[in-house]
């Protein structure tokens, strides 16, 4: 089966003919933008994608029950899966006209056009002189800083509901007037293109919600998922309220048998992970807030079904669940996780929706509408966004503090009139340099992120989104131009868990037992602690986070407050109805710590820093109760979410099931808020190190998303080998 990894622009480099091909489509694309660059964003917008639709969906496969397959243009429009708002895939189009000389000078003329005209480009042209310069680079993979920004409109959460309770014709009636008008005729045309060339069952069903609400299961997962494709959205909210009853109706009938209704479930669910982003492709069953749960239940329960059935990793299914609700949804979440599915994905209402309404600042009926997209971030369902569009480096920021204000990995500058170490008199002061550098990077940020929504607002209205975002279609603004209720933004932050540890043990070593000075402890870990083994034991035997140990979990604390509060602060001043800190992974704890110098905490430079919310690699030494105590001490009211990673053995689900559960609840009971569980051996993954070819089953969770364990990297094959297995 293709994933979009394979349908990516990138993919129009397979063969001359293809590049000729994907040349055309770009040239049709970028006239069609030349003609309309000075009307209003929305006829821009709709003359743009009425050619680029026509050629990025793809004809169905042998074996799909639905249509709905793309392949993206070599230059566009999108939110998020190829780039942000209007872009252009230069390194593909330079490449393909060096593999096919007699496409070069199409490839330049359309490069020459899009320069400067990029969405990204203009997002960057837009930045004061002073967020350039504590932001220079957009390379957070490569290059080495404390902050970098993001460039994309993540987590939109839809209204599918509605869709499918109005129909293509409804919505038209509903949408008459506004700047979103376009999007029925657009998903008419898609709908028409496909009927011609597919299989009677699927044109039957194409047929029928041309103009009509869905009135059964099939043509509600269709008219979903065609939608869904068109919006550019990786993540598709609580879909058990929007398919439940269409579901439900259709067994009463017997219109559907069960088995009958479980493969079209995973028909759906192969397209999903076809239409490929690891690290999205969410949907949320269960939780309070449902209006049928009954009917919600049926679906959630076939959907816990169809990922034990299809075993890939996509897309993410997440579990919310609350005291009093249907216990067999539990059982069979439980039973599929056993099974190393990694989902679905467990939130706990009772933790959650309180944490939420106070982070979001939102009624408690609002907060039951919390939604996990993407890593772990969290919107209002169809109510906010919240797009995660900067990621910052703690540990990093730690290191900048060590060095006088300098990344000493580049030698630059980062906060000018910094002090030295020797000026470090007590841990207090420290703290308050550490402090420094951290606000000086969330500041701009903040900023950034508010001029991205900006200059996308003015760049396109993303009209399949605002289409189906509450309040768009009534204040006639796009979603991110001030038409959606709730307009917020998320930071990612990584190394919490390193800096944290680092801190206390700078704290306790150095200040406290006085055990060395802050400039030897500086030295040896500039020197990556060759020749320092004697300092580098000292700093691994002080106490880590993820042991329920005091003054180690305090200091957690202390760096998890600072960075949420200063982050939440930033809001009202840059004009956002909330920006929030979230504690996920997708493997940036790798690949950020490539880049990180050795650390206080023992660990040595470019090694991976701790997963998410997680204790470091190793550290947490007490037990499985010891490691849950310290994960529920983080307060959830303070961000916009935060993942925990545990990885289990297989023994905890034969005879030890009851107690793995009576472990489970007990967790949440007490303040757990998440849990993302990975069932497996070591001695699993080191034969699947050995031998890939014969270990594709074999499911990991990374971070914020799950993966085949042969599908990652070496480096992220070590990290996960080396986390604790309970």
């Amino acid at each position: 089966m293709k994933t979009l990894s394979e349908l990516s622009p990138e993919h129009w480099l397979a063969s001359e003919a293809l590049f000729r091909k994907g040349i055309l489509y770009a040239w049709e694309l970028t006239e069609q933008h030349r003609k309309n660059e000075g009307n209003s964003p929305e006829d821009r917008e709709a003359a743009v994608l009425s050619v680029q639709f026509r050629g990025m969906f793809q004809p169905v496969e042998s074996g799909d029950v639905f249509a709905g397959r793309v392949l993206y243009p070599l230059a566009g429009l999108s939110p998020e899966p190829v780039n942000l708002g209007y872009y252009c895939c230069f390194q593909a189009l330079e490449e393909g006209a060096k593999l096919y000389p007699a496409c070069a000078e199409a490839a330049a003329e359309i490069t020459r056009y899009w320069r400067g005209k990029t969405t990204v480009e203009k997002v960057r042209a837009s930045y004061p002189q002073w967020v350039s310069e504590r932001l220079p680079s957009d390379a957070w993979t490569e290059d080495s800083g404390v902050a970098f920004p993001l460039y994309r409109m993540a987590g939109s959460s839809l209204d599918f509901p509605k869709l499918l309770r109005l129909g293509l014709d409804g919505l038209e009636t509903e949408l008459s007037g506004s700047p979103f008008a376009f999007v029925v005729g657009h998903l008419r045309e898609t709908i028409d293109s496909y009927r011609a060339s597919v299989p009677p069952e699927i044109e039957k069903t194409l047929a029928a919600i041309r103009h009509e609400p869905p009135r059964h299961f099939r043509e509600a997962i269709q008219l979903f998922w065609l939608y869904a494709l068109h919006s550019g959205t990786w993540n598709y909210g609580r879909l058990d309220v929007a398919l439940g009853p269409f579901l439900q109706a259709d067994l009463q009938q017997g219109i559907l048998r069960r088995e009958e209704a479980l493969e079209l479930v995973c028909g759906l669910w192969r397209l999903m992970h076809a239409y490929d982003n690891m690290y999205d492709n969410r949907l949320i069953v269960g939780g309070r807030g449902r209006p049928d749960e009954e009917a919600a239940d049926e679906f959630a329960l076939l959907a816990i079904e169809g990922t034990r059935k299809v075993r890939l990793n996509q897309p993410q299914l997440s579990l919310r669940f609350y005291d009093g609700q249907n216990p067999e949804l539990w059982e069979r979440a439980i039973d599929a996780i056993g099974e190393g599915c990694t989902f679905p994905m467990l939130y706990n209402d009772e933790v959650n929706i309180p944490a939420v309404q106070k982070a979001f600042g939102v009624s408690l009926d609002m907060a039951e509408q919390y939604t996990p997209y993407g890593c772990g971030e969290y919107v209002l369902s169809h109510y906010s966004e919240g797009s995660p569009n900067g990621v910052i480096n703690l540990l990093k920021a730690l290191e900048v503090t060590l060095h006088g204000g300098r990344d000493p990995n580049t030698g630059r500058k980062v906060v000018e009139d910094f002090p030295a170490i020797t000026d470090y008199q007590d841990f207090d002061a420290l703290w308050e340099g550490y402090c420094r550098v951290v606000d000086h990077h969330v500041t701009a940020l903040a900023l950034q992120q508010k001029l991205e929504y900006d200059v996308m607002a003015q760049e396109a209205p993303l009209a399949f989104i605002s289409a189906l975002t509450s309040d768009c279609v009534k204040r006639k603004k796009s979603a991110f131009g001030g038409g959606a209720r709730f307009l917020g933004g998320c930071l990612e932050t990584y190394g919490n868990t390193n800096a944290a540890d680092s801190l206390h043990v700078i704290e306790e070593l150095v200040y406290r037992q006085r055990r060395f000075t802050l400039p030897q402890l500086v030295e040896a870990m500039d020197a990556n602690f060759e020749g320092f083994s004697e300092i580098q034991a000292a700093c691994r035997q002080v106490s880590k986070y993820g042991n329920d140990e005091g003054l180690a979990d305090a200091m957690a604390r202390k760096v998890h407050e600072h960075i949420c509060a200063e982050t939440s602060k930033q809001a009202e001043r840059v004009g956002l109805d909330s920006y929030l800190v979230v504690v996920i992974n997708n493997w940036a704890n790798t690949v950020l710590g490539w880049k990180t110098c050795a650390s206080a905490d023992g660990r040595k430079s470019g090694q991976p820093m701790a997963n998410a919310n997680n204790p470091s690699s190793g550290s947490d030494l007490n037990g499985v109760t010891a490691f849950l105590n310290s994960l529920v001490k983080l307060d959830p009211s303070l961000h916009a979410g935060a993942v925990q990673n545990m990885k289990f053995s297989k023994e905890w689900f034969g005879a030890m099931r009851p107690k793995f559960d009576a472990l489970l609840r007990t967790y949440f009971r007490h303040g757990g808020a998440q849990a993302m569980v990975t069932v497996v051996s070591r001695d699993d993954m080191e034969a699947a190190m050995r031998e890939p070819e014969k270990w594709g089953h074999l499911m990991v969770r990374v971070g914020g998303f799950s993966i085949r364990f042969v599908d990652l990297p070496r480096p992220g094959q070590l990290e996960v080998l080396a986390r604790t297995l309970n």
